[in-house]
């Protein structure tokens, strides 16, 4: 049987194709999902699977440089914004928001990916730019870590 917490296959199995640049999104139940984008759909019933369930796992096997949300959240839904900031501390993924529009249009439509949960939790769908660990990319002898990937370095607590 697999190692990893993830046990869905096709979850398993998207996460492994994503690349630097790639938009992997986690959403709510209610997320309008374009006919055209590879959805993943894990909902259940009502909050089963929970958006913290899935957004957990997906980060403990993603690397992440940006995470994206609606700019309506850090005023309606304080709980999930201050989950969103503990979950992306020291990770040196940023948070940036995004007006809400972009997030149910042009975000919907360039995803490569995208997870429905269970989850009925406001604005409860986040955009995740997909990176690469700056250590992992730069460790051969002689290549130069440049300033960007530097400052990433030093957001994840691993020095400047």
């Amino acid at each position: 049987m697999k190692r990893g917490r993830i046990l869905n296959a096709e979850l398993s199995r998207a996460i492994a194709t994503m690349g630097h640049g790639d938009l992997f999104m986690v959403c709510d139940a209610g997320f309008p999902i374009p006919l055209d984008r590879w959805r993943i759909d894990l909902a259940v019933t009502r909050d089963v699977p929970d958006l913290y369930t899935v957004l957990d796992l997906v980060l403990a096997e993603l690397s992440v440089e940006r995470a994206l949300y609606a700019d309506l959240l850090q005023e309606y839904n304080q709980p999930l914004w201050q989950r969103l900031q503990a979950m992306f501390e020291g990770t040196g993924a940023e948070l940036e928001a995004i007006p809400n529009e972009r997030v149910v249009g042009e975000l919907a439509h360039s995803a490569k990916v995208i997870v429905r949960t269970g989850a009925f939790n406001p604005w409860g769908n986040i955009g995740l730019i997909c990176g690469t660990d700056p250590d992992d990319w730069f460790a051969i002898p002689g290549t130069v870590m440049p300033p960007a990937y530097r400052e990433r370095r030093a957001r994840m607590g691993r020095g400047g």
